[in-house]
């Protein structure tokens, strides 16, 4: 009996913790419920190349995972569509072009040398790119397309005379050397993007820096041929150059726009071109009509499931009630806990698993029935129903798991998300079932007028009746 309310007293310490857990910890939706964006990657062979292979979409689809997973997004979706699409989702993202500008650009990152008696040239011709910036932000708002055009034709002129001016490095200071990148803030708004290079690209910028210390040439940091910043070293450097390994690109970026620039250079560069075929919009309406329905379905199904086992089973089926009540709150609170992303397919994993718990517990119950039918006490035939049922039931969950498990390795997207409730449901359900189920059980039978046959098998013969009595 002791056992029975420390089993109880754990019970309820779970419960109250679940519903302090659901309260406070939101389930994250995913895009077929709340919304979002979905893009869609058009991978196109690099010059010389026939085909785009599967090792080639292997290669896009990692460094596009990479790049999305800096962004922070909960449960992105990212499969490959075909032998040269990459589909991506991202749930809650409502501002597609950022998501475009992050895994559409190649972020090449390069440090190069500011050639010989250039330095007048450098400073008229960013002084003229600040203007033409300038007037491109002021033709934004205009319908003057022809100057927006050519704007931004003497941009791309610019630029490329900017590039000119420097050289390459010998061997070349590139991003394949780069170890992490992220923005921090400075004094004001501006924000800078830090960088780190492994041990090779750290020996590579002390030589950079040193050979321009005190120079007044400046260091160019270009990124996809476009001159970001460039800075000069100081003499101070002369002896050994800047050592550490460390650097910092000046652009006076937005908070956005570092964190971006940060996630493109650690993703790597694509290792074939890419372009953003389509880009959709997922509105929230859909996903709360679905929601409501979900809802809906749900409690109908567990309302028909709760009446059925009260009517069929009488006080095992009231406690078995009481058990899978006890199951939903568990299950949801691990799902809140282990930040599991509810669509669709996972509210219909979620459903599946509570008639899962409750065929569990029809295993048991109907085990005690047949013991009680063949004239054992009422105490031995409880006892009896989980010890024979435990092995089937064992073998039932054990075998869902396993095709749980495979769904989740195999598929992609909404199959895993099925797969994950399913399989996190299964495994509470033994919970309640084996434990929840069993206290409560036997805590009933211990009072005696809870004792009564009837209760746990109508129209059990008479002398079985006798037999629980004289006991």
């Amino acid at each position: 009996m002791q056992r029975q309310r420390s089993l109880l007293a754990l019970i309820l310490v779970l419960l109250i913790a679940a519903i302090v857990v659901i309260v406070k910890i939101p389930v994250p939706l995913g895009l077929d419920l709340r919304g979002g964006s979905q893009l869609t990657i058009q991978v196109k062979p690099a010059p010389g190349m026939k085909e785009i292979t599967e090792r080639d979409l292997e290669g896009v689809q990692k460094v596009v995972e990479g790049r999305i997973n800096g962004l922070g997004v909960s449960e992105p979706v990212i499969q490959t569509v075909g032998t040269d699409k990459i589909l991506v989702q991202l749930p809650g993202v409502n501002d597609p072009e950022q998501a475009e500008r992050v895994l559409g650009g190649t972020a090449q990152l390069e440090f190069r040398t500011q050639k010989p008696g250039t330095e007048t040239q450098l400073f008229a011709f960013q002084s003229s790119r600040a203007e033409l910036r300038a007037k491109q932000e002021e033709l934004k708002n205009s319908n003057d397309q022809a100057a927006i055009t050519k704007n931004q034709e003497e941009l791309q002129k610019n630029n490329q005379a900017i590039a000119e001016l420097f050289e390459s490095t010998d061997p070349p200071l590139n991003g394949q050397y780069l170890k992490d990148a992220y923005g921090e803030p400075t004094q004001g708004n501006n924000w800078n993007v830090a960088i780190r290079f492994d041990q090779k690209g750290g020996e590579l910028f002390a030589q950079l820096t040193k050979n321009l210390a005190g120079t007044g040439r400046s260091i160019g940091i270009f990124l996809d041929n476009e001159l970001i910043s460039a800075p000069v070293v100081g003499p101070e450097f002369a002896a050994t150059g800047i050592t550490g390994g460390a650097a910092v690109i000046t652009g006076r970026f937005t908070p956005q726009e570092a964190n971006d620039l940060g996630v493109q250079l650690r993703g790597g560069a694509l290792p074939v071109p890419v372009e953003i075929a389509e880009i959709r919009t997922v509105g929230a309406t859909l996903g709360k009509d679905s929601i409501t329905s979900s809802i809906y379905a749900g409690a109908g199904g567990l309302a028909l499931v709760l009446i059925f086992m009260v009517v069929y089973y009488r006080l095992p089926g009231l406690i078995a009630d009481v058990a899978l009540l006890v199951y939903a709150l568990l299950t949801w609170a691990t799902f809140a806990l282990l930040g599991v992303t509810l669509t669709l397919p996972g509210i219909a994993g979620f459903i599946l698993s509570i008639g899962m718990a409750v065929d569990a517990n029809v295993l048991i119950f109907e085990r005690t029935r047949e013991e009680l039918q063949a004239g054992k006490s009422l105490y031995r035939s409880v006892e009896s129903g989980f010890y024979r049922a435990f092995s089937s039931i064992l073998d039932g969950n054990v075998t869902t798991v396993i095709a749980c498990a495979a769904l989740f390795w195999l598929g992609a997207g909404l199959v895993k998300g099925f797969a994950l409730t399913l399989a996190l449901g299964v495994a509470v359900s033994m919970f309640t079932a084996i434990t929840c189920s069993r206290t409560l059980l036997f805590l009933a039978i211990s009072i005696p007028s809870f004792k009564k046959l009837e209760l746990y098998c109508p129209k059990l013969p008479v002398s079985n009746n006798k037999a629980e009595v004289a006991r």
